[in-house]
Order: structure tokens, then sequence, then C-alpha cells
């Protein structure tokens, strides 16, 4: 039976510039990256592209971690933050295309047809990372990655009670955002 990998192991020895451990890590994060990515971005290309820079991310910047925290909780915000960059990107570029060129038949509260994925969603989050930044990941660590409030606690390595409370503000932030008109 293979020993489970020790990911911050992994991660202390690629940031002190070794290849291989460099390498392995980036083996084993792909597909909890993948899984990240694609919990915010439906649609399995951007998934894809946002998971190679998030990859190429931790390849590039491994370097800055220095093992305060677990690697799981910077590897959680690099790849959330990969996943937002990405649809932010798919946005701007949909955005210089005509609107002629745009499918008209989904609805743009609930579908994108930009990133096939939740517009609403992603724009809420980028107005709470606006104002409250600190919000942001506990929100999607919970209701995007679906960890349970403990597990999030521990990724983030703040009290239970905090995790609570900024999840609560978060989702009471994001719902008028959220809303879809009856009309």
């Amino acid at each position: 039976m293979d020993e489970p990998i020790d990911l911050d192991d992994l991660a202390l020895r690629a940031a002190a510039g070794d290849r291989t451990a460099l390498d392995d890590l980036l083996a084993a994060i792909q597909p909890r990256v993948r899984r990240i990515c694609g919990r915010m971005l439906l649609h399995p290309q951007d998934a894809e592209e946002a998971t190679q820079d998030a990859l190429l991310l931790v390849a590039t910047k491994i370097g800055t971690f220095a093992g305060r925290s677990r690697f799981t909780t910077w590897l959680h915000a690099v790849a959330s933050n990969s996943a937002r960059t990405t649809y932010r990107s798919l946005k701007r570029r949909a955005a210089e295309h005509s609107v002629d060129e745009m499918p008209v038949a989904a609805d743009p509260r609930t579908t994108s047809v930009i990133a096939g994925s939740r517009l609403d969603l992603l724009e809420a989050l980028e107005v709470l990372a606006s104002t409250r930044p600190e919000l942001v990941e506990p929100l999607v660590l919970r209701d995007i990655q679906e960890l349970d409030y403990n597990e999030i606690a521990q990724l983030l390595d703040a009290p239970l009670g905090t995790i609570k409370s900024r999840i609560h503000h978060a989702r009471q932030a994001v719902r008028p955002l959220l809303r879809v008109d009856e009309g």
C-alpha cells in the first residue's frame, strides 16, 4: 500500500528549490486543483484553463510558501483566485466580441454564456471581494467547494466561530446580488 503524500513536506522541499519535489507536488495536486476550479467554472475547458493557470502559479510562486500554514490552505486560495481570474478574463473577452455573436436563449442570471458558470455568483463574489475580501474565501470554501465548517476553520487556521461568522456575513452580503427578478 502506498504511503499518503505529505503535501506540506513536498511543498517545503519545492520551496527550497528541489525540482523533483516540485514535479511530484504538481502531479499530486492537479486533480485537487481541477476540482476546485471545476466547482466555480462549470464548463470543462474553462476549468481546465484555470487549472493550468493555477498550477503555473504554484510552480512560479512556490518559493513564497514558508510553511506557516498548511499547503492546502495556500493552494485553495491560489486555485480559487485562478478560477475567478479566468472568469474575469473570459468576461472581458466576451465583451470585446459583438453582442450579435452571443447566444440569446441562456438566462444570464443563472447560466454564463461566457464561462459556463453562474454569472450571478461570480459577480457577487467580485462585489464582495471589493468591499470585504476576508469573507470571500470562507464563502467559496463552504458554498462552492462544499467543505464543512471544521475543515474550513482548519484550512484557514481560524477559530470555528470566526469562520461561521464570516460565512454568515458573506451570505448576507451576496444574497441581494443573487436575487432573480420574478418579472
